[in-house]
């Protein structure tokens, strides 16, 4: 099945504030053939620890720009994928495609594509929700775990907080992302607002973050519980 998508031009990295990374694709991942994903890939590609750093929603691989570095310095791989629908990956355009299994599929397809060992998970938000569940399918490979602002959903709401967030996004489909962001971390300059939204020139690119919110396992039945 051919996934319609869309695909943010390159101008709309370029000069972005803390991210002069050289980019990595892959356009044939097993399971997501005709997608082009974008990851980071710095440091030794021989060394014996990778940090596999997963960002959340609304952010992309951005949000790793200032820890990459402090990895790859000390000797070590640094892997900081862009999920489907964010950052510098294809952005399928239908909202239904994005389904947990969907991004977890994907993670595990590209852990095994550029074949990762001795990992140290790095993760947040969704970068979380998705990726502390991957040392269950590949124990062998995910020694360390380097966890942030996350949690396991376990099919309970976990806040009439989040609940407040999730309404908001479906109904504001089109949200300022760097906005909303800054609300959130005041410091940001306006080049690092402007990079968070570069991804995002229009709605038609955003059913990524618009749609992760709604996935958030708060009711056992639903797929990830």
């Amino acid at each position: 099945m051919t996934i319609q998508s869309v695909r943010t031009p390159e101008s709309n990295f370029e000069n972005l504030e803390g991210y002069n990374f050289s980019p990595n694709y892959v356009s044939d991942l097993e399971g997501y053939e005709g997608l082009r994903v974008h990851y980071l890939d710095e440091g030794p590609k021989d060394a014996e620890h990778v940090f596999l750093c997963l960002h959340g929603q609304p952010t992309w691989s951005y949000l790793y720009r200032k820890m990459v570095p402090v990895f790859a310095n000390a000797g070590h791989r640094v892997i900081a994928p862009d999920f489907f629908g964010f950052g510098k990956s294809d952005k399928p355009v239908e909202d239904s495609v994005y389904t947990f299994n969907f991004h977890r599929g994907f993670l595990i397809s590209l852990i095994k594509r550029l074949g990762l060992n001795n990992i140290t998970l790095v993760c947040q938000d969704w970068g979380g929700l998705l990726g502390l569940t991957l040392p269950v399918e590949m124990p062998e490979k995910f020694p360390r775990m380097l966890v942030m602002n996350t949690f396991l959903a376990v099919g309970e709401l976990p806040s009439q907080a989040f609940n407040d967030w999730r309404n908001f996004v479906a109904s504001n489909p089109d949200f300022d992302i760097g906005k909303l962001l800054r609300r959130g971390t005041p410091f940001l300059t306006d080049a690092e607002v402007a990079a968070y939204n570069a991804p995002y020139p229009t709605a038609e690119f955003r059913a990524g973050p618009r749609r992760f919110p709604a996935l958030v396992m708060t009711e056992p039945h639903m797929e990830g519980c």
